[in-house]
């Protein structure tokens, strides 16, 4: 797969993400936690990838669109999730709403 291909396939699926949310507040604090994890896999392993693009990559704007993209889509969705896990939390377990 020619490099160029591998940087948009990652745009792609962070514009997915983006583009298909998830209702939060209908899910359980233990959904919401597994939830928190994999963006936050998601979030690792799509750094990982663009730092291998910035090393190897012809393309550094595409490479840098990547990456910021990737910073304020996950960290979007992990701050509505942390925001939403705890007040789940608050709900579910200490019976406060």
């Amino acid at each position: 797969m020619e490099k160029t291909d591998e940087v948009q396939k990652l745009i792609d699926e962070i514009n997915f993400r983006k583009s298909n949310p998830k209702n939060y507040d209908e899910m359980k604090a233990e959904e919401i936690s597994r939830e928190l994890r994999e963006i936050m896999r998601f979030e690792q392993e799509s750094f990982r990838k663009i730092e291998e693009f910035e090393k190897n990559h012809r393309d550094q704007d595409l490479v840098q669109y990547a990456k910021i993209i990737s910073r304020n889509t996950t960290g979007r969705e992990i701050s509505q999730l942390q925001e939403t896990y705890l007040r789940k939390i608050d709900e579910e377990f200490l019976g406060k709403k």
